[in-house]
């Protein structure tokens, strides 16, 4: 199973931060990327991040560059997301999934998504 799993969310006022995990223990960080994507309510899933390998940088949705950021720790098998600067349109479930690659041309199938975790951030 590649299903990874996410944790950190809640609920914070605006100008704070999070950080958001997600688990990879069902595959080694070399076979799949993992993505990060959010979906905010009545709005479609965007992706804001993937890592390919922990030996590559992350790449980063040109909205999000600046504020959110993307490390490792391979002891883990965990990839964090650190939301900075929160806004209440950042309000969104965020997902992370298993990518085959990062180059867009693939989206991760069902089976290769984690559940989600709710981020709402007040005015």
């Amino acid at each position: 199973d590649v299903r990874p799993v996410e944790s950190g969310g809640g609920l914070v006022q605006a100008g704070e931060s999070l950080r958001l995990s997600c688990v990879h223990s069902g595959f080694p960080f070399d076979e799949y990327g993992i993505g990060w994507y959010r979906q905010a309510p009545g709005k479609e899933r965007e992706r804001l991040s993937c890592i390919d390998s922990p030996d590559d940088p992350p790449t980063y949705t040109d909205s999000m560059k600046g504020r959110f950021t993307v490390t490792t720790d391979n002891a883990k098998n965990t990839v964090y997301l650190q939301l900075n600067s929160l806004e209440p349109e950042d309000t969104a479930v965020y997902y992370c999934a298993a990518e085959i690659d990062c180059s867009g041309r693939y989206y991760p199938p069902t089976g290769f998504w984690g559940r989600g975790t709710l981020v709402t951030v007040s005015s």
